[in-house]
């Protein structure tokens, strides 16, 4: 397949991976208005609907699915949809949007180290350098105390779930990449989704039970449906279709958006106060995910050349 890097792939890379970033200050909107299964749920439904009309015209496809790619889609649907939204939701009660916006970018190093530690990827001094800088972003945000409003025990075990949610993404991009060379993607995000509501409704039911859906003002459920129909539906669509189309290269390059709109969203949206230990521990970080770019885009170039 030809590629091209016309301004509206380039739009529709810079789109995706802005809408993704989104999900750590809107997940902290959520979380603070309903109870996190309530909260997962209705998130994971929105995405479903919104993604519906895209996977529609694709849905042919499941005829041919193996049992093999079944078995992904339920991974993902366990891991990149029930365990990411739980503990992302968790996590980010008690962490402030900024420093939740930290650990979330340590993201590419993660799925690195777990591609190398149990798919047998090769391990290079990028990849390498990437991971140091994303233990070293984190452990500056502790070291300096995250956040004037966060307690210590909360900032390390939010801090642990929110990372925790980063290992349920890995999952679900190592996994997903398999299952995306046989299916198309935004099918695969469709059918995870529509996998993953049954889990999530025993434990939304009983926290509903106690929900008193009344006191959720307009903007929370503004937020809940951005949750969902933004961050899953539209930012994968507007990835995988700006992916489809650009050079890996190129692609790659643009990873550094997602933190930057977690960051500055967090900002903007929670209207949290900036710390000098909030810009260096995302400065460090940073950091990491350009030299993934990097590695991937000298990836990419190889694989071109071959």
């Amino acid at each position: 397949m030809t590629t091209k890097n016309t301004p509206l792939t380039l739009a529709q890379l810079i789109g995706g991976m802005a809408t993704f970033g989104s999900a750590t200050p809107v997940s902290k909107i959520v979380t603070q208005a309903m109870p996190v299964f309530v909260g997962s749920f209705l998130r994971v439904g929105i995405g479903a609907l919104a993604l519906a009309p895209l996977a529609w015209s694709k849905l042919g496809a499941i005829r041919a699915m193996s049992r093999g790619d079944w078995g992904r889609i339920a991974v993902i649907a366990l891991f990149g949809m029930f365990g990411f939204s739980a503990l992302m939701l968790y996590g980010m009660s008690m962490v402030s949007g900024v420093a939740g916006a930290i650990v979330m970018s340590t993201a590419p190093a993660v799925t690195a180290a777990a591609s190398m530690l149990f798919l047998g990827d090769h391990p290079t001094w990028r990849k390498l350098t990437a991971i140091a800088l994303a233990v070293g972003g984190v452990l500056v945000l502790h070291l300096g105390g995250g956040s004037s409003g966060e307690a210590g025990g909360n900032l390390l075990l939010g801090t642990i779930l929110v990372f925790a949610a980063v290992c349920c993404e890995s999952v679900y991009t190592l996994v997903g990449k398999t299952a995306s060379e046989r299916v198309d993607p935004v099918l695969v995000a469709f059918l995870a989704a529509v996998i993953a509501l049954p889990v999530f409704l025993p434990f939304a039911i009983w926290q509903w039970l106690s929900f008193d859906v009344s006191q959720v003002e307009p903007g929370a459920w503004m937020a809940l449906v951005w949750y969902g129909a933004g961050t899953l539906a539209l930012g994968s669509w507007l990835w995988y279709a700006g992916v489809k189309k650009a050079e890996g290269a190129v692609a790659a390059a643009f990873m550094g958006v997602m933190p930057a709109s977690a960051l500055i969203l967090s900002y903007v949206l929670l209207g949290e106060p900036f710390r000098f230990v909030h810009l260096a521990g995302f400065a460090i970080v940073f950091a990491g995910v350009l030299v993934m770019s990097w590695e991937h885009a000298r990836m990419s170039q190889e694989a071109d050349d071959q």
